[in-house]
């Protein structure tokens, strides 16, 4: 016979077309959940921390300690206490604007969108980086890819920023257990395709009842002999924090 069943033919056609979409369906909410969780990770309704920045370079080395408070995705303020050069270094962000705040000068200097992948403090990681301005989740577009020499327990995702934002970054690259649900690394690429930065993280530990690494060293690709590594010693989620941490008056207090 030629032709069987046209009819059931077309049945089998629309059950199997159903069946894909289903696990479409499915393999999308599993990535979404997966880059919402990472995302999420170190973001909250509010949060402090105490944190320690070492920055090696081949001519160099420093350690910074500060202190963070953030509101949601909206507001940030780090202060530098130490060491004693560059303490009292303070940090503002609210939506869009960012300020820095330079005791030696007694000056507030307003950050221009342009500068928000500039370094921050010379570490290798940017304005961006330490205020968070863009979310994986909300501003990029995300799928499963495959990577060199993979491990088992990790899912490897690719991440591409949204066209209209200004970010220099072609797309990000990071790697996350499969258990758990924890960034491993990301790797960041330029428009070009090379691979400009690593940020590795490490060290889980409990933090105000959430397990998250508390080390991440970012490491440039195109600077031999750089890397910075950032250590969370104090981690505390949904408290209570006075408006006024985010205000200018706050950047010129005295610590």
């Amino acid at each position: 016979m030629k032709r069987i069943f046209p009819r059931t033919s077309i049945i089998l056609l629309i059950i199997f077309t159903a069946i894909l979409s289903i696990a479409q369906s499915e393999n999308n909410n599993e990535i979404y959940n997966i880059v919402h969780k990472v995302d999420q990770l170190y973001r909250s309704k509010s949060s402090y921390s105490e944190l320690e920045m070492e920055i090696v370079t081949p001519h160099w080395e420093r350690t910074l300690s500060m202190k963070a408070w953030t509101e949601g995705t909206k507001k940030t303020f780090i202060r530098i206490t130490a060491p004693k050069k560059e303490k009292g270094v303070a940090t503002l962000r609210i939506g869009n604007e960012m300020w820095n705040y330079l005791p030696k000068t007694n000056k507030v200097v307003k950050i221009p969108p342009s500068m928000m992948m500039s370094s921050w403090m010379g570490s290798d990681f940017t304005n961006d980086d330490l205020v968070k301005e863009f979310s994986l989740f909300e501003d990029y577009s995300y799928e499963y890819t495959d990577v060199e020499n993979p491990q088992n327990g990790l899912v490897y995702i690719n991440c591409i920023p949204r066209e209209d934002l200004p970010v220099v970054w072609g797309n990000i690259v990071m790697a996350v257990t499969r258990s758990d649900t924890l960034p491993v690394w990301q790797k960041y690429y330029d428009e070009k395709g090379e691979l400009m930065r690593v940020l590795e993280y490490d060290n889980v530990n409990p933090f105000d009842g959430r397990k998250l690494p508390s080390v991440m060293v970012m490491i440039p690709q195109n600077e031999e002999g750089h890397r910075t590594t950032l250590r969370y010693e104090k981690l505390e989620f949904n408290i209570g924090i006075d408006e006024e941490i985010f205000s200018l008056r706050n950047l010129r207090k005295q610590i």
